[in-house]
C-alpha cells in the first residue's frame, strides 16, 4: 500500500516498516503530532492527521490504547487525548508499603531492578493508596511535600491495573468474611462478593489460603471485590508456602497444553541425523560435577596437560538445538526467564522431558552440546579458544564431595573408585590453581561468605540448618565456567554480534563517599581514587586479613557494590574483574545463556542473531531473576518461622547482620536464622540511627550497637503471618551490651532564650533563695530566743501598728507579715544590695512601714507564698 507524505514524514517510519507489514504512525510520531498541536486532539482528529485509512483506523485507535495504558498519552474529561507533561503529570509505578502508605516510582522503566543507585519517589499518603494496589500504574499530580522533605502526590488516574488475581487468607469477624492479601504492600481488605447467578460458590472456611480474582478493582469510596476461585488449603499445610509464593509472585508454574505437546513430539534420545555436522567428541572423558540432589547437568568438563600448559574442554548441553525462536516452548522460556529453586521443589524453565532428560548431560548416553575448547598457558591466560557444535558421552556422573575426596583429601576409598578419571581430575585440579593465580593478579574480589543447607523431616518442615561448606571441587568448576563465559563474551564482540552481557558497575559516587569514611574510622583506605578498580578492593580485603573486625569491614565493603544485571551495553564485571562478561554455562536453567547459544551460532554461520530489543529482552530476564530471588527468599522465611515457633524462649548467640532505624537485624550462629531486635528493646535511651557508620547510639548512655557485634538474644515472638521474628537482649535491656565509650560526650539542653523566659526562669529562681533564706534565720532566732511562760507579754512587732488594728475582715493579723518582712531582709543581704530594714532601728514606724509593704511585690511573688 502506498502511504501518504504525512506517514513518510513519520521519523521512525523505517522503524515501523520493519516490524510491520502495514506500518501504523510510531508512537514518537503521535506524540510529536500533538505536541505541534499544543491543543487536546480527539481520536478523529488524530485519525485526519496522519491520515489514518478507514481499514486501519482499528489498529490505530488499540495504539491509542496502548500507549494511554502506558501512560504516554491520557485522555481529559472531552475524550480528548492530551500528553501527561504538558498537564504537569507524572506516570509511574505504585510500589505499597506495609504500613499502609505508598511511592509512586518515577523514572525510566528499562531500567533493571537494583541498577540505579537512586530513585525518584513520589509519597502518597494512606487516604491516596485507598484507591490503587501495589504494581498500578498510575498519573499523579505533585500536591506538596511531606515532612520529610519529599514530594507528595495526588492520584489523578490509574492508567493499568496491575493485580487480577491475588493470594489471600480468609478471616471471618462478626459471621462476615473478607480476605487479606498475602502480599503486605496490599493493605486494603477484600470484600468477597456473592457467587455468579447458576454457580455454586467455593466455600473457604476462616484460615485457609485461597486465589482471588478481583472483579473491581478499589476507588477512593469503596474496597476491592473479588471471588473465590481456587481453594489452595490451610496456612500450615506441607508445601503450602511454595504455593503461596508462586502465585503472589505470579510465577509460571503449570506448562501450557501447546508446551506439552510441542515437548512430546521431541526425540526421546539424540538422533544420527541430530549429529551430521558437529564434532564427534563421544570418545573424549568428559565428566560432570555436580552436588548430590542435582537432576539437570548443563555442563561437562575434561583437561589434558598441553606442554607447559593445558587444553581446557567445556561443553554445555545444546538447548539451542530442541528449542526454537517463535515456539511455543521459546515462549514459555522467555515467560518464566529462569529456573526457580526452592527447599524441596524445583520450578524449571522447560519441560522435564528436555531438563532433566534429552539436554541433560547424562552418564553414558549421546547428547548434543556447544564446546569451548580452550589453549591455557602455564601462568593461568587463554591463549587461543574455539566454539563449535558437538557429540558427547559423559563417561560418569560425580559429585562436589567424592572430587574433593580424591583430590584434596586423599580418601584411598575415593581414589580406587575414580582411579581411570584420575589423571584428567588432576589435570582439572592443576588448572585450577593457574586459574587460582591469574585470578589474583586480575585482583577479582573473593568475600567469604556462609551458605546454609535446610534438613527436613517426614512431614516437609525444617528439623535443621547446617552450613553448607564450598570445597575446593566447587571451585574448580566455577574456574572452568569462568573461562568459558570470558570466552564467549570476547568471541561475540569481536564478531560483531549483539548479545546479552552480565554486567556488574563499580560502586556508586554516593555509596563509594560513606564507604570510605567507614573505613577511615578503622585506620584503613580504599585505593583507586574516585573509580576503584576489583583489585583495589582485593588489596584492601588483604590487608584487612584475620582481624576480629573482618566481617563488619567486609559487609560493609560488599553493601556499597551494586546488584549485577543483563544488558547488550558492556560496561565489564566490576566483581569479577573482567572487561567482558556473559553467561553461557546454564542454558538449562537461564534464558539469557539460551540467547547466547543462539548468537554464537549465528556468529559462527557469519550471519546476525536479532530477538528483538535486547535492551527490553535484559530488563525481562533480570526482572525474573529477582522475582525469582524474592520468591525463594519468602518460602526460606516462612519455613524459617514455622522452624523457630517452639524455641520462643531460647537464648542463642549471634552477631548483628543489619543496622536500620527502628533496630538491629540479629543473624544466629546455631541456626543461621535472623531475627528483629526493635529498637524499643535496646535500653532506656534515646537511640539515633547513624547510617555511614552503620550503628545505633544512645543518646544519654552513649551505648552503641554496630553493624557485626556479638550479642545474645532471647525469642520473643514468631510472627508467622508477616514472616517475622522479634528478639530481645537476652537478660534485659540492661544487660552490657554494646559499646559504651569511657566518657559519653553529652551535650546539654540549650537554655531559654527569649526575655520573657528569662525573666521567669530568674524570678523563680530569686524566690528560691528567698525561701532558703527565710527558713535559716528562723531557725537561728528560734535557737537564740529563751523559752518563755504562757503568760509572759508578747514580743513587740516589727510590722506598724496599723497592721494589727485594722485587719481585713474575716483575718486575722498572724504573723504572715512579719514573715514577709524577714524574707525582704534576707533577699536583701543575700543578694549583696543595702538594706534599709538592716541600718535603721525597728522602732521608727515609718521605715518599717515602708519595708513591710514592699516585701510581697519585690521579694517573694505572692503566688509563690504557699506556707
Amino acid at each position: 500500500m502506498k502511504l501518504s507524505k504525512i506517514r513518510r514524514a513519520d521519523p521512525f517510519f523505517e522503524r515501523e516498516t520493519a516490524r510491520y507489514e502495514n506500518p501504523l504512525p510510531s508512537r514518537e510520531y503521535i506524540v510529536q503530532v500533538l505536541e505541534q498541536a499544543a491543543v487536546p486532539m480527539s481520536a478523529d482528529e488524530l485519525v485526519q492527521a496522519l491520515d489514518i485509512q478507514p481499514h486501519e483506523r482499528d489498529y490505530f485507535v488499540r495504539r491509542l490504547g496502548a500507549m494511554e495504558r502506558e501512560a504516554q498519552l491520557m485522555r481529559n474529561r472531552r475524550d480528548a487525548y492530551i500528553i501527561p507533561d504538558k498537564a504537569d503529570l507524572i506516570a509511574g509505578r505504585v510500589e505499597g508499603h506495609p504500613d499502609g502508605f505508598g511511592f509512586v516510582i518515577v523514572g525510566d522503566d528499562k531500567t533493571p531492578p537494583g541498577a540505579k543507585a537512586e530513585r525518584k519517589d513520589i509519597f502518597l499518603s494512606a487516604q491516596e493508596m485507598r484507591s490503587v494496589l501495589h504494581g498500578d500504574r498510575v498519573l499523579v499530580r505533585i500536591s506538596g511535600t511531606d515532612r520529610r522533605g519529599r514530594p507528595e502526590g495526588k492520584v489523578v488516574e490509574v492508567t493499568e491495573r496491575a493485580n487480577s488475581r491475588l493470594i489471600a487468607r480468609v478471616v471471618e469477624e462478626h459471621g462476615v468474611q473478607f480476605c487479606i492479601a498475602e502480599n503486605r504492600r496490599i493493605r486494603q481488605q477484600i470484600v468477597l462478593a456473592a457467587p455468579e447467578k447458576g454457580k455454586r460458590a467455593l466455600k473457604a472456611a476462616a484460615g485457609a489460603v485461597v486465589e482471588v480474582e478481583l472483579i473491581e478493582q478499589p476507588t477512593r469510596y469503596t474496597p476491592p471485590i473479588g471471588r473465590v476461585v481456587e481453594v489452595l488449603g490451610n496456612y500450615g499445610d506441607s508445601g503450602m508456602e511454595i504455593e503461596i509464593a508462586l502465585r503472589k509472585h505470579d510465577m509460571p508454574h503449570e506448562f501450557s497444553a501447546k508446551v506439552l505437546a510441542a515437548t512430546k513430539r521431541l526425540p526421546d534420545e539424540v538422533r544420527e541425523k541430530d549429529c551430521a555436522g558437529r564434532v564427534d567428541l563421544r570418545d573424549l572423558e568428559l565428566v560432570t560435577i555436580d552436588g548430590e540432589t542435582a537432576k539437570d547437568f548443563d555442563d561437562a568438563v575434561y583437561c589434558e596437560k598441553q606442554g607447559r600448559g593445558f587444553r581446557l574442554v567445556v561443553a554445555i548441553a545444546d538447548v539451542s538445538h530442541y528449542v526454537k525462536p517463535g515456539t511455543a516452548l521459546d515462549a514459555e522460556a522467555f515467560e518464566r526467564g529462569n529456573s526457580v529453586y526452592f527447599p524441596r521443589r524445583v520450578i524449571p524453565m522447560l519441560p522435564e522431558k528436555l531438563s532433566n532428560g534429552l539436554c541433560s548431560l547424562n552418564p553414558q548416553v549421546d547428547r548434543l552440546c556447544m564446546v569451548c575448547d580452550m589453549d591455557v598457558s602455564a601462568a593461568g591466560a587463554i591463549q587461543r579458544f574455539r566454539f563449535y557444535a558437538a557429540v558427547m558421552n559423559s563417561k560418569a556422573r560425580l559429585t562436589y564431595t567424592e572430587v574433593a575426596a580424591a583430590l584434596y583429601d586423599k580418601d584411598a576409598d575415593a581414589r580406587k573408585r575414580l582411579k581411570p578419571l584420575l589423571p584428567r581430575l588432576e589435570a582439572l585440579d592443576a588448572v585450577f590453581r593457574v586459574f587460582g593465580k591469574a585470578r589474583a593478579k586480575r585482583g577479582a574480589i573473593d568475600f567469604e561468605t556462609v551458605e546454609t543447607q535446610m534438613l527436613f523431616n517426614d512431614a516437609g518442615k525444617i528439623e535443621r540448618i547446617v552450613p553448607y561448606a564450598r570445597n575446593d571441587a566447587h571451585r574448580l568448576i566455577e574456574e572452568c565456567m569462568l573461562a568459558a563465559n570470558v570466552c564467549a563474551s570476547r568471541f561475540l564482540e569481536e564478531s560483531g554480534q549483539d548479545t546479552l552481557y552480565r554486567v556488574h558497575e563499580g560502586p556508586s559516587e554516593d555509596r563509594l563517599q560513606k564507604l570510605r569514611a567507614f573505613l577511615g574510622e578503622f585506620g584503613f583506605q580504599l585505593g583507586g581514587g574516585d573509580k576503584p578498580h576489583a583489585k583495589d578492593y582485593a588489596a584492601l580485603l588483604e590487608r584487612i586479613g584475620d582481624r576480629p573486625d573482618r566481617q563488619l569491614l567486609q559487609t560493609v565493603m560488599l553493601r556499597s557494590l551494586r546488584q549485577a544485571i543483563y544488558s547488550p551495553d558492556n560496561v565489564g564485571h566490576f566483581g569479577l574483574a573482567y572487561e567482558a562478561y556473559t553467561h553461557f554455562t546454564s542454558p538449562i536453567r537461564r534464558y539469557p545463556d539460551l540467547l547466547v547459544h543462539r548468537a554464537i551460532k549465528a556468529a559462527l554461520a557469519k550471519k546476525k542473531y536479532a530477538p528483538g530489543d535486547w535492551s527490553d529482552i535484559g530488563l525481562h530476564c533480570s526482572t525474573t531473576e529477582r522475582r525469582a530471588d524474592e520468591a525463594s527468599r519468602d518460602v526460606t522465611n516462612w519455613l524459617k518461622c514455622y522452624f523457630m515457633q517452639d524455641r520462643v524462649g531460647e537464648e542463642f548467640e549471634g552477631s548483628v547482620s543489619a543496622v536500620v532505624p527502628f533496630g538491629l537485624f540479629v543473624a544466629l550462629d546455631d541456626v543461621f536464622i535472623e531475627g528483629l531486635v526493635h529498637i524499643s528493646d535496646l535500653g532506656a535511651d534515646y537511640f539515633h540511627y547513624d547510617e555511614g557508620k552503620h550503628r545505633l547510639v544512645g543518646e544519654r548512655s552513649g551505648r552503641i550497637y554496630r553493624l557485626a557485634d556479638r550479642v545474645r538474644i532471647q525469642v520473643v515472638r514468631v510472627d508467622l503471618d508477616n514472616t517475622r521474628i522479634d528478639f530481645r537482649l537476652a537478660g534485659g535491656a540492661e544487660r552490657d551490651f554494646g559499646r559504651v565509650p569511657q566518657q559519653a560526650k553529652l551535650t546539654p539542653k540549650p537554655g531559654p532564650t527569649g526575655a520573657a523566659s528569662r525573666r521567669r526562669v530568674e524570678g523563680d529562681a530569686s524566690a528560691q533563695e528567698a525561701k532558703q533564706a527565710s527558713h535559716a534565720k528562723a531557725k537561728e532566732k528560734a535557737k537564740a530566743k529563751p523559752a518563755a511562760p504562757e503568760t509572759a507579754a508578747p514580743a513587740p512587732r516589727t510590722e506598724p501598728p496599723t497592721r494589727t488594728a485594722k485587719p481585713k475582715t474575716g483575718k486575722a493579723a498572724a504573723p504572715k507579715p512579719a514573715a514577709k518582712k524577714t524574707a525582704k531582709s534576707a533577699t536583701k543581704k543575700t543578694t549583696g544590695k543595702k538594706s534599709a530594714v538592716s541600718k535603721t532601728p525597728a522602732k521608727k514606724p515609718s521605715t518599717a512601714k515602708k519595708s513591710g509593704s514592699r516585701a510581697p511585690k519585690s521579694a517573694v511573688p505572692k503566688r509563690r507564698v504557699r506556707e
